[in-house]
């Protein structure tokens, strides 16, 4: 791939991951779920912690530090064990969202999770 085929694919996912970005911001943290844990994981953490690094990602014009990274990594396992437990009320699309959001930037970095392309 010459660098200019590089350079479109990373403007492409900047950009889905900005689409995405832009959408979770505008949607309201679930009714109900403030202080609210599910498979023992704070899920005002979870999202604080992976809005973090995605915002970061994004300003940073698609990379993150190795500590953002890790975070990022763990956060996704955390979503991998609540996702199945969320109650009717408990708003799965934005979960399912986040989790996108979260394979997407951590499919950029050198060292990608294995989970990701299974939701």
């Amino acid at each position: 791939m010459n660098s200019t085929n590089a350079t479109s694919g990373n403007d492409e996912l900047e950009a889905a991951v900005s689409r995405l970005w832009q959408e979770h911001e505008q949607a309201p943290f679930p009714a109900g779920l403030r202080g609210a844990e599910r498979a023992d994981i704070d899920l005002v953490l979870l999202d604080a912690d992976i809005a973090g690094c995605v915002s970061t990602w994004l300003s940073r014009g698609g990379s993150l530090d190795d500590w953002r990274r890790g975070v990022l990594h763990r956060r996704i396992t955390d979503l991998d064990r609540i996702l199945p437990v969320l109650g009717a009320t408990d708003d799965a699309p934005y979960w399912q969202r986040l989790y996108r959001l979260s394979c997407l930037v951590s499919g950029a970095d050198p060292r990608p999770t294995k989970r990701c392309g299974s939701r």
